[in-house]
């Protein structure tokens, strides 16, 4: 299991519309199974009619087991676990699948100005998401003591395959890259099997290649961002691309009317208060996906924007209306979103 519950509440948005047509003599294959505190669901079309359903999952279980052997928090004796639980400051050697994803992490909470941010565990522990009934709110002095154990820059150093603790206590969660990782790596597997017509999808982060059973980019709903089944916002056409969307609306709670989610931006030390309820970012891979749509997210509409015509990221922001209610949306996406879409 790659995320502790804590860390795994991220709104799942993207929802593959998947049709029944299928190429002449191709077999669609389906799997569907569980994974990191989440669920997984592949579609591949087998050209051949020469891979089996049971080949296929042999390949993604393998596949889905060396990430959490790498990434996850909660295995005691993955490679992310044993690097949490020594207290030392001594630069630790990491492997390269490790290393890739830590790099990518530093780059992103470069580029986002701190709001990607893989040590922000003090502070979602301290606001107390995740605990059931958790509603008493921290006072300042506790808010900055947890901004002092975490912060990318401040307590981690990343080279290339090395990771080093600034501060012996700090920790890694990489719940907000590492499902994206995993859709990417199960994609690997996928292409080794020789299958170049595919879905992966994992916790709504999602990975397409080629074409859908009906010839045509796979169509990737985007939810609209409502606690209540809103049905769906819009439809990106996929292919060769990631998809991630994160949203604020799914966990929270509410102290004398006033509502706070769980999605905490690193920077200020409390939970976002912008009118975005939604993110969604399409990239070169699902890796940078995930970690982009959190990025954009904390950062919001305003600024998210323009960061995202600084770096070329595409991403569709949907804001809820003038009085912050669940209705009355409105969205506005980035130039690179436009061009990726058509």
């Amino acid at each position: 299991m790659l995320a502790h519950p804590k860390f795994s509440r991220r709104s799942v948005l993207a929802m593959p519309l998947v049709l029944a047509a299928c190429k002449p003599g191709a077999e669609v294959l389906r799997l569907t199974g569980a994974t990191m505190g989440t669920s997984y669901s592949i579609v591949a079309i087998d050209e051949t009619r020469a891979l089996t359903e049971a080949e296929m999952r042999q390949a993604v279980e393998a596949a889905l087991g060396e990430v959490d052997l790498q990434m996850s928090n909660w295995n005691p004796g993955s490679e992310l676990a044993r690097f949490n639980a020594r207290h030392s400051t001594a630069p630790v050697a990491v492997s390269p699948e490790l290393s890739r994803v830590m790099a990518a992490s530093e780059d992103v909470y470069r580029a986002s100005e701190g709001r990607f941010d893989t040590t922000v565990g003090p502070l979602i522990e301290l606001w107390g998401f995740g605990a059931p009934g958790a509603t008493a709110l921290p006072s300042d002095r506790q808010i900055a003591d947890a901004m002092g154990q975490s912060g990318h820059s401040r307590v981690l150093s990343v080279t290339a395959g090395s990771v080093q603790k600034r501060q012996p206590q700090a920790q890694v969660y990489l719940a907000a890259i590492g499902k994206g990782y995993g859709v990417d790596h199960v994609g690997r597997a996928l292409e080794g099997l020789g299958v170049t017509d595919y879905m992966v999808e994992i916790g709504g982060e999602i990975y397409a290649s080629g074409r859908n059973p009906d010839g045509l980019p796979w169509q990737i709903g985007i939810e609209v961002p409502t606690d209540r089944n809103g049905g769906v916002y819009d439809v990106v056409g996929l292919s060769g691309l990631g998809l991630a969307s994160s949203g604020d609306y799914r966990n929270y709670f509410e102290v004398n009317g006033q509502r706070f989610s769980h999605v905490i931006d690193p920077v200020t030390g409390h939970p976002i208060t912008h009118k975005t309820a939604s993110a969604t970012v399409l990239a070169e891979n699902a890796m940078l996906a995930d970690a982009w749509s959190t990025a954009m997210l904390i950062l919001g509409r305003d600024r998210g924007l323009e960061i995202a015509e600084d770096h070329g990221i595409a991403v569709l922001f949907i804001d809820r209306g003038r009085d912050g209610a669940d209705k009355g949306f409105s969205s506005v996406s980035s130039s690179r979103f436009r061009e990726l879409a058509a």
